[in-house]
This record gives C-alpha cells, sequence and structure tokens, in this order.
C-alpha cells in the first residue's frame, strides 16, 4: 500500500458512522451483513448508510456483493490488514517481523482464509 492510498483509508475511517459500520463488519467476519441489517443495528438511515458503505469499498476496507435483492457487505481483509502494514511497517526502527504477531492477531486467519463467492473488491 502506498501512502495516498493509506491516507485514503483512513480518511475513509476518520468519520464516526464509517468507523462504526467498519467495526460492526469486523465482528461480522467473511459473512457480512446485509445493508439494511447494518442500518438498523447502527440507527443510520438507508440512503445515508449506503454513502458511508460506498466510502469504505472504494477506499479499500469492505467489500460489496449481491445476493438476490440484498447487497451484502463485508470486510475486506486484504485491504485492511495492507492498511496495518503499512501503518507498522517501520515498526521497531525497520524490523517489521517484530509487529507480526500484532498484525497476525488483529485479523485472524480464520476470518480471511476464504471469501465466499461472488466478492467485489
Amino acid at each position: 500500500m502506498d501512502i495516498s492510498n493509506a491516507a485514503k483509508a483512513l480518511s475513509a475511517l476518520s468519520q464516526e458512522s464509517r468507523l462504526r459500520a467498519f467495526r460492526l463488519l469486523v465482528s461480522s467476519g467473511i459473512e457480512g451483513m446485509a445493508a439494511g441489517r447494518i442500518a438498523d443495528a447502527l440507527e443510520i438511515p438507508h440512503n445515508t448508510l449506503s454513502t458511508h458503505l460506498s466510502t469504505l469499498v472504494n477506499a479499500g476496507l469492505v467489500n460489496s456483493r449481491r445476493e438476490s435483492r440484498s447487497i451484502i457487505y463485508s470486510i475486506d481483509f486484504e485491504g485492511t490488514r495492507a492498511l496495518f502494514t503499512f501503518l507498522m511497517e517501520e515498526c521497531c526502527q525497520g524490523s517489521p517481523e517484530v509487529c507480526l504477531p500484532v498484525l497476525e492477531s488483529l485479523l485472524p486467519r480464520c476470518c480471511d482464509s476464504t471469501k465466499p463467492s461472488g466478492v467485489n473488491s
């Protein structure tokens, strides 16, 4: 990840509703959640949430996929891991391997080992 993409991702997370949505999606794992369920859980109007979710998708932090008439959003573990790696790559005076356990604990393997079919980046 380069600094421009990192800034875009951090900017997307710097708004309260988007940060709340991101955290909710992290907890939902690879299955994700339908947009309506996210809106209800966060008590955000559906049209407002749609804008926030689009920002997160464009920042590479969230994926979307269509299932029947619903749009399902899920965390983009690769994009999220890339952001954390970027933030920590100069860890411990240029020894990123020291921070590797931190990165692995943030995004467990169980959550990103497979993606549901039809996931869009």
